[in-house]
Parts: structure tokens; C-alpha cells; sequence
């Protein structure tokens, strides 16, 4: 079993950055792959980026690839999501999620409460 927070959301100006933590609880973290996806009003929730179990391998969606960056600290149980760049268009609920690695949220078995993400043009 895996218990998932989500922090450092907030609201910032376009062309800002955040940092978002995810803090995992139960002692098999380190054996997941960890993802991240968002979802806005009206809108799916969709793939923003993903990392094994080791951190060795990452992943993002297209609409992130060169702004944002995925990192995990198996020691703290803690994977992050850096932010750069920040659009309007990425304003979101940001979810983290433990489970298999990549892009389909059906593959992930741990989902957080979310942080809300708020970008101003």
C-alpha cells in the first residue's frame, strides 16, 4: 500500500516556475515507477511525465518535453515534478501516481488528492 501527497502547487505568473513534491508513504516506493499527470475544467486528465522505479529512465508528453523535469529521491520517498516555463495552458490539477511506468493512467495503482496549478497570462 502506497498513501501519496501532493504539495507546492500554487498560483504564478506565465513564464514562472514551480516545483511540485509528491511524498509516498509504505515501504515499497522504491519499486514503482512514478508519474505525473493534470487535469483541467472540462478536460481528461492526461500524461504530463513519468519515471522508473530507479530514476534511470523518464518520459513526458510533448506539450512539456524541454519545460518541465521529473526526479525522484528514493532515500526520501519523494519524486518531483521542476517547472519551468510556465504557460497559461498548464494550469491543471496536478495528480502524482505510483505504479507501472508510462504514459496510460490505467496502469498506475496509487493516485494523490492533487495540487492545483494556476498559471496567469
Amino acid at each position: 500500500q502506497v498513501q501519496l501527497v501532493e504539495s507546492g502547487g500554487g498560483l504564478v505568473q506565465a513564464g514562472g516556475s514551480l516545483r511540485l513534491s509528491c511524498a509516498a508513504t509504505g515501504r515499497t516506493f522504491s519499486s514503482y515507477a512514478m508519474g505525473w499527470f493534470r487535469q483541467a475544467p472540462g478536460k481528461e486528465r492526461e500524461f504530463v511525465a513519468a519515471i522508473s522505479w530507479s530514476g534511470g529512465s523518464t518520459y513526458y508528453a510533448d506539450s512539456v518535453k524541454g519545460r518541465f523535469t521529473i526526479s525522484r529521491d528514493n532515500a526520501k520517498n519523494t519524486v518531483y515534478l521542476q517547472m519551468n516555463s510556465l504557460k497559461p495552458e498548464d494550469t491543471a490539477v496536478y495528480y502524482c501516481a505510483a505504479g507501472a511506468y508510462g504514459f496510460d493512467p490505467s496502469g498506475y495503482d496509487y493516485w494523490g488528492q492533487g495540487t492545483q496549478v494556476t498559471v496567469s497570462s
